[in-house]
């Protein structure tokens, strides 16, 4: 377990830590001479580490970089002075990140009579009513003689074994808050581990800037190990990174949780006594052992009263490491005071509609601490389905557990997109809707094609799951298809008798040549007929489902697409894309018919560009072939 002193300057942290495990938490050679602590200190027991933080308000950026990644909260408070101005925002920090557990060292007892103890008392029962902290127990100390020492370290030590060790599930992640170099061990990071496990040679990435880094060796609670988990403070001995490279605020992670960001959504609170956090307001975000100015953007509100919640998305200067659920402390521009904090909620957020009421919905959805709720609600929410590689890694979750909770919540997964059945069954019935819509609206057209269909069920759909939603009813016969046409079983469009005579008539001159086919006014010269009447037929033709307008004025037969479909599905299978000229070499034509070609695809959406490539996107069966 690891405990954090929080309490105002000179009420006695360093020295109390000292009595509790034998170790000067004071390092710096400034510590010494002033007889304050500047930075973080460390100690160990067997069964306990602590963080030892710096009480004076100039210096609570460095108090904030080992608070994040503590379990229990040792409030110290002297008992001459009572209660002081850092005790209280030491307190409210504590609440903001979370702390739930924690206990009030009464320190020197032997500078205050026994009526100064008792006043105290009932002042530090004041300032913890209505805190997390309301219940927690008060143990009267003093660090010199050792008075009451062994009484406080027998309940931090129960209490450690109440809680137990902290799982450690899903990837590792250890804040970086220290960094210096060692002979024979060459560069070490410490830090508070946050998730996962490590052991001895493991592959990680110092993050950002995603440098792939080494363990030569660790230390857990100071001890030599050849592994550690989340819950435990660990030093990392790395190769593959210089000292210079490294600085507090970074990570290190496994590499799949390489994501750093530049915005992410998150719940945030105002402290009680604040003024209100006005929407784009500057401010100091300290997150893990990082401090770097942001901005918040609120989202659905233009301020956050004092006392109350709301959502935001918060935007920093530059790229941090985080992940959802971490917590994090916002302090002003001036780096003065606090006034308020939060939890992370999304380190994927939208550009765009980000204060919808569907975005807003999604945000409380994913404020659910539990992995298996949270996911439920997100699937429930997005009609779309949940990307499953983006709420992975936003949680922290491997493919194992993630495996495991969409067959627990019995999701349809379709590639790495999950949906709730019952979503799912509105895809559904959106799709057949589309398609009966579109009959309503042209009749004369023999149905829609697979592209435009998808964007008038659900624009965002991807192809995969639309693929999948419409395999179903195909399958069962609710769904047919006509060439590349999709329509209901029931609808029919028949050509009439002369259109499909003269289509007879003229097709053959499509056939002949069907991957450079002659154009209207080249058939209309050749049968002697007006060009009018044929770009009309040919018009009708299209919208029956026997023809493509490929180019201006330039129509293939059904078939001829089809196959074309086919080589460049080939083309894809052989060289991961399609170019104009591998089509040119497969159909023997010119570069110029080849580059329509592709273009075509592109417009209807079987192929996608990129650059001069042609990447497939759907498969030759929606062409009927």
């Amino acid at each position: 377990m690891i405990i954090g002193t929080a309490g105002h300057i000179d009420h006695g942290k360093t020295t109390l830590v000292k009595a509790l495990t034998g170790v000067d938490c004071d390092r710096l050679k400034e510590e010494k001479a002033r007889g304050i602590t500047v930075d973080l200190g460390y100690a160990y027991t067997d069964k306990l580490g602590f963080i030892d933080v710096p009480g004076h308000e100039k210096l609570i950026h460095n108090m904030l970089a080992g608070a994040t990644g503590i379990d229990f909260a040792l409030l110290v408070i002297a008992a001459d002075d009572g209660p002081m101005p850092q005790t209280r925002e030491h307190l409210e920090i504590i609440e903001l990140l979370g702390i739930r557990h924690g206990a009030v060292a009464l320190t020197k007892i032997d500078l205050a009579a026994v009526d100064r103890q008792k006043q105290a008392k009932t002042e530090i029962a004041e300032l913890l009513a209505g805190t997390a902290l309301a219940d927690a127990p008060i143990f009267p100390v003093a660090a010199v003689s050792g008075e009451g020492i062994a009484e406080l370290r027998a309940h931090l030590e129960a209490a450690a074994a109440a809680e137990g060790e902290r799982q450690a599930s899903g990837g590792f992640r250890l804040a970086i808050d220290r960094c210096f170099t060692l002979s024979g061990a060459g560069t070490v990071v410490t830090g508070t581990a946050f998730a996962g496990s490590v052991k001895v040679g493991d592959q990680l990435r110092l993050t950002p800037p995603n440098k792939p880094v080494r363990v030569r060796s660790l230390r857990v609670q100071d001890e030599a190990a050849e592994s550690g988990h989340a819950g435990q403070r660990i030093a990392l001995a790395l190769s593959g990174v210089e000292k210079a490279e490294v600085e507090r605020g970074q990570w290190i992670v496994a590499p799949r949780l390489h994501a750093p960001v530049r915005r992410f959504d998150a719940k945030i609170r105002v402290l009680s006594g604040q003024p209100p956090l006005k929407h784009w307001t500057q401010v100091h975000l300290h997150l893990g052992a990082e401090d770097v100015p942001a901005r918040i953007g609120l989202l659905g509100a233009d301020e956050i009263a004092p006392g109350c919640e709301n959502w935001a998305q918060i935007a920093v200067d530059r790229e941090i490491g985080t992940l959802a659920g971490d917590r994090f402390i916002l302090r002003d521009a001036g780096a003065r005071h606090t006034i308020g904090g939060g939890v992370v909620l999304d380190i994927h957020p939208p550009s765009r509609k980000k204060s919808s009421p569907e975005r807003l919905a999604m945000l409380g959805a994913q404020a659910d601490v539990n992995a298996a709720t949270a996911l439920q609600l997100a699937a429930e929410q997005q009609a779309a389905g949940v990307d499953l590689d983006a709420h992975a890694l936003n949680r922290n979750l491997d493919a194992g557990m993630l495996s495991a909770l969409c067959q627990q919540l019995k999701l349809k997964v379709v590639g790495a997109t999950a949906f709730a059945p019952s979503r799912w069954q509105e895809l559904e019935a959106r799709l057949l809707a589309a398609i009966a819509a579109e009959h309503e609206r042209a009749p004369d057209l023999t149905g829609v094609e697979r592209d435009r269909l998808r964007r008038l069920t659900l624009p965002t759909l991807s192809r995969p799951a639309f693929d999948a939603l419409l395999a179903t009813p195909l399958a069962d016969g609710r769904i047919a298809q006509t060439n590349a046409w999709l329509h209901l079983p029931e609808h029919r469009v028949q050509l009439a008798a002369a259109d499909l005579a003269l289509w007879q008539t003229l097709k053959p001159l499509l056939v002949a040549d069907p991957y450079a086919p002659p154009r209207v006014r080249d058939v209309a010269r050749a049968t002697g007929m007006a060009e009018d009447t044929v770009r009309a037929l040919f018009k009708r033709i299209a919208r029956h489902g026997d023809a493509w307008p490929v180019a201006h004025d330039h129509f293939f037969t059904a078939e001829a697409v089809a196959d074309l479909a086919r080589k460049v599905a080939a083309l894809n299978q052989r060289d991961g894309c399609a170019r104009a000229a591998s089509l040119r070499d497969e159909i023997g034509g010119g570069r110029k018919v080849a580059i329509h070609i592709l273009e075509f695809f592109d417009r209807i959406g079987y192929t996608r560009r990129v650059r001069d490539t042609h990447v497939s996107r759907g498969t030759p069966e929606q062409f009927g072939s």
